[in-house]
């Protein structure tokens, strides 16, 4: 596919001091977004990063004592606030560079203290160096694994969309319970080895609700309408019969609506419902044994799980934006927060105690996914930020770039960027603290995830940081200590014993895939998007694949494999208007790219022996030969979009629109666009004719 260029604005040079001040506080003063070209940053967008990073550069005196102030800080600097060591590596560079005579003293995480740095174990450390001089530094010493392990053998499972799967049990979205029912089938009656689903984190509360899974409040805690009500052990004891009648004939309606009527999914006419029902649920007085549960999960989790559910309790009087709160309440650490949590406190019990049965049911999904033999369970999504509004951005605010966005540079298929709304994380503040706050986040995913999915795994080594009020054009990138980033994730995956999978995707820079792939975390590949681009540009044949990755056939951002496969896609995207190019252009350069593969497809005898008696011409046959393909490829993991099992055409998300589609909002449904339930999808014999393919290519 080729697109027209996007014009590039003027750029002023960059002074010699700002190039050189950017160059070491990791601001990018330049980017490539293809091998022949260099973009230069501007002015504004250098000074605006810097700023953001407290760097004062308001005009050339300034950029002068801040860069005399950063060449002093760090030619005195003993040791970087964070260092980094492999188990099977030698001694950092960092402590190696120390002066001659230098004395080291080591904390361990363990508790032991030692006067070297050699043969730490696994785990966050504090290292304090004393040179001769006299001169004195302390620092994180964070020592992991050299690589995750690789996974043992192929596994193939399903990829869905939870809210999207409704079972005649679900309260008018997809639920925990489902993902239970899900897993405990996919793995015992059809051999699956994981279930992926969306980022489940808590998302922003009011009406109308961001349905977008990836713009949440919280990535630090789970959202609570994911939760399946009737299986609260307290939902049993919630006295008057009336009530809970009451209660389930709304979630009836709400289920019916979805179903049989043609409704999208409502996420907060659900919320509404189930909040009402936990309300309930948290009149009856926890059991000895439960009640205990509860006060461990409160302990575990500290500071930050108060924080989160103080949050909530003042979204509750005073909205959801934080920044709009009076202002002492904006702070999460002043006085008048602490006497309003006080005043909220049974508030902060009911959001604290919603976080701990949510928590309760994501751990008893993967509890019944490794029981039903699956080698890997359920692989989470962790999304790449966290709305500006929300609990996070209002918890950890010395942790994130004030008045800046992350978002993507101007490509050739996007020529005015984009800016995803997500304020981005300070890897100054993270390096400070030692990556606290990335590696708490991890360990609290890592709860209930056998893997887990890392979406724009690209921002672990730079992210693109666009100044509040201005065009992603008007953007840089930032650059993160990727070792370390990386580190924590090794060493956090390898305790909790899962898989990392991470969404690499679209622009990477070069080097990136290869730091991943040597640290043992797997990549993504997508069919469409495998081609021989260093040559002819044909479809890349299956032994020409990598195998370190999650190899599929599509994702929620992208059209269903039966959409693709006639074209539908081209036709949504005119009817929205989404289209830079004239119809019958993307018509025919759509057909000629299905085509292409249907040729590979068929040079390797893949359309041969479709299963469920199709005709080996017909949509069915062809959505079969595609996963035959994925599992003719060294991929160790294969992904089947559970909705192309049914022949779904819509996705589930357009990029590019807002209100003119219903992202995030729609049923798993049949090639009529009829909602297929989840013990629908277990008697399907469509279904069930492309699961014998995959469970017959993964048996080899």
């Amino acid at each position: 596919m080729t697109a027209a260029r996007p014009a590039e604005p003027p750029v002023e040079d960059l002074p010699e001091d700002l190039t050189r001040l950017a160059a070491l506080h990791g601001v990018a003063t330049a980017y490539h977004p293809s091998p022949d070209r260099t973009v230069t940053a501007s002015v504004a967008a250098v000074t605006h990063a810097l700023a953001a990073l407290g760097v004062g550069t308001g005009g050339p005196a300034a950029v002068r004592a801040a860069l005399a102030a950063r060449e002093e800080e760090l030619r005195e600097r003993l040791l970087p606030p964070t260092v980094v060591a492999r188990t099977g590596g030698g001694t950092p560079d960092a402590l190696s560079a120390l002066p001659e005579g230098t004395a080291l003293r080591v904390e361990t995480e363990q508790g032991e203290i030692r006067d070297d740095a050699g043969r730490l174990p696994p785990g966050y450390h504090r290292v304090t160096a004393t040179a001769p001089d006299g001169r004195t530094a302390r620092a994180h010493l964070i020592v992991a694994p050299d690589r995750l392990p690789t996974p043992a053998g192929r596994s193939y499972g399903l990829l869905v969309q939870l809210y999207s799967l409704l079972s005649g049990r679900s309260w008018g979205m997809g639920d925990l319970g489902d993902l239970g029912e899900l897993a405990a089938w996919a793995g015992r009656a059809l051999d699956a080895g994981f279930v992926q689903v969306n980022p489940l984190h808590a998302a922003v509360p009011g009406a109308p609700t961001d349905p977008s899974p990836y713009r949440p409040s919280s990535r630090r805690f789970p959202d609570p309408v994911h939760l399946r009500i009737e299986a609260v052990p307290e939902f049993a004891y919630v006295p008057g019969p009336d009530r809970v009648r009451a209660l389930q004939e709304r979630a009836g309606r709400l289920r019916e609506a979805v179903l049989e009527k043609g409704a999208l999914i409502d996420r907060d006419a659900v919320w509404e419902l189930k909040r009402d029902a936990l309300e309930l649920l948290h009149e009856v007085p926890l059991g000895p044994g439960r009640r205990a549960a509860y006060c461990d999960y409160l302990a575990e989790q500290g500071t930050a799980l108060e924080d989160h559910a103080t949050w909530c309790a003042l979204a509750e009087v005073h909205g959801c934006d934080w920044r709009r709160w009076p202002e002492g309440l904006r702070d999460p650490r002043s006085a008048e927060t602490a006497r309003a949590r006080g005043e909220l406190a049974d508030r902060v019990d009911f959001h604290s105690r919603l976080a701990w049965l949510t928590d309760t049911q994501l751990t008893a999904a993967q509890r019944t996914a490794r029981d039903a033999g699956m080698p890997v369970g359920i692989v989470h999504d962790l999304a790449v930020g966290v709305h500006p509004q929300g609990a996070d951005a209002w918890a950890q605010q010395e942790y994130f770039a004030a008045g800046m966005s992350v978002g993507a540079p101007p490509d050739a298929f996007n020529a005015r960027g984009q800016d995803w709304g997500l304020p981005p994380w300070r890897p100054d503040r993270l390096a400070d603290s030692g990556y606290a706050p990335f590696r708490r986040l991890l360990r609290g995913l890592f709860r209930y995830a056998g893997a887990l999915r890392i979406d724009h795994v690209m921002g672990l080594f730079r992210l693109w940081w666009v100044p509040e009020g201005h065009p992603p054009t008007e953007g840089t990138y930032v650059r993160y200590d990727a070792e370390a980033m990386l580190a924590v994730l090794v060493l956090e995956a390898t305790r909790a014993g899962a898989v990392v999978i991470g969404e690499d995707l679209g622009t990477v820079e070069p080097g990136v895939r290869e730091a991943l792939r040597e640290r043992g975390v797997l990549g993504t590949s997508v069919l469409w998007f495998e081609r021989d681009w260093a040559g002819d540009g044909r479809p890349l044949a299956p032994e020409q694949w990598r195998a370190d990755c999650l190899a599929t056939a599509t994702t929620h951002d992208l059209p269903s494999t039966a959409a693709r496969l006639t074209g539908e896609h081209v036709e949504l995207r005119d009817r929205l208007g989404l289209l830079t190019r004239p119809l019958e252009q993307e018509r025919a350069e759509a057909a000629t790219d299905t085509a292409e593969w249907l040729e590979r497809l068929a040079h390797l005898g893949l359309l041969e022996g479709t299963g469920g008696g199709t005709d080996p011409s017909s949509e069915e046959a062809e959505i079969q030969a595609v996963h035959r393909f994925l599992l003719r490829t060294p991929a160790r993991m294969v992904g089947l979009w559970l909705p192309d099992a049914v022949g779904d055409r819509r996705p589930q998300n357009l990029p590019g629109t807002w209100d003119q589609y219903p992202n995030w909002r729609l049923p798993v449904a049949d090639a009529g666009g009829r909602p297929v339930t989840l013990e629908e999808l277990a008697a399907s014999p469509r279904l069930h004719a492309l699961i014998e393919v995959m469970r017959a290519q993964s048996a080899r």
